[in-house]
């Protein structure tokens, strides 16, 4: 893989991780479209850890207040007491599903990786769930509201998402819209509750990379790192503000034509 197509990939990566459209439905079906060789899992793995950085970068103050009132109040033993608290273990209660699934399905989830198809297809699901997560949104309720079904609920979702063609955000955002949260905070929550699995998705390339011999495969990586991570912090900021005035259906139906069109592509071109 060259730099330019590395480059390709991270800005790719970063523009469709945090808008509902699906990154990893992206990085199936457009390699496939364009006659590009698909990125691996380690390239995967690092243009997770762009978007991780961006996320990072973002929520900050937002991580640090919820990581320091964590430890503050387990040394005070009332784990719960504050709302930044209860808030760092909802994150980590409804990354619960994902690592499980993840864990018990990792070499079907693989092969899945390899079929377009079934990317396009996915997509079409996740179109689906938008319109629902819009038609069935209350908004009454705020994150300090939240309970710990809620939080499981949303993270059950979000381990859909390992499937490529479900987006994450998406289908975490579409959670929270169904248990009530309204679309800005169910996005927030969506981008918190995404630091743990993004993480772990980045975290679990790293040794690859490190064994990797090749400078010439670490300036690759390092091209599609850093176009992952200012792409992403972009689109980061663009859906904030998007969510405050519309809704999520011009997503879902960008996801039905990509994925009903390459579908309908290669029915064709089978035939």
């Amino acid at each position: 893989m060259s730099i330019i197509e590395a480059i390709f990939l991270g800005i790719l990566q970063g523009a469709t991780e945090f808008l509902p459209i699906s990154s990893s439905g992206h990085l199936v079906i457009i390699p496939a479209v364009v006659d590009m060789p698909p990125a691996d899992l380690t390239m995967i793995g690092v243009l997770h850890l762009g978007t991780l950085l961006a996320v990072l970068v973002y929520f900050w103050r937002d991580l640090w207040g919820i990581l320091t009132a964590v430890l503050r109040d387990l040394r005070r033993k009332q784990p719960l007491a504050s709302t930044e608290a209860r808030l760092g273990w909802l994150i980590v209660v409804g990354s619960i599903p994902a690592v499980v699934l993840g864990l018990l399905f990792e070499s079907k989830l693989e092969e899945i990786f390899s079929q377009p198809e079934a990317a396009a297809f996915f997509l079409l699901i996740t179109a689906v769930l938008l319109v629902i997560g819009e038609r069935m949104m209350s908004g009454q309720k705020s994150v300090a509201q939240m309970r710990w079904a809620d939080t499981l609920i949303i993270g059950s979702f979000q381990a859909f998402a390992l499937l490529p063609g479900i987006s994450r955000s998406g289908s975490t955002i579409v959670g929270g819209l169904i248990r009530g949260l309204d679309r800005p905070t169910a996005t927030r929550f969506s981008f918190l509750l995404g630091v743990p699995a993004i993480m772990g998705a980045g975290l679990l390339s790293l040794l690859d990379i490190v064994s990797a011999q090749a400078s010439e495969a670490a300036i690759v990586y390092a091209a599609g790192f850093v176009a992952a991570a200012v792409t992403g912090y972009l689109c980061i900021a663009f859906l904030l503000r998007w969510v405050r005035s519309h809704t999520l259906y011009i997503f879902a139906v960008y996801c039905a034509i990509v994925g009903g069109g390459y579908l309908l592509v290669s029915l064709l071109g089978s035939s």
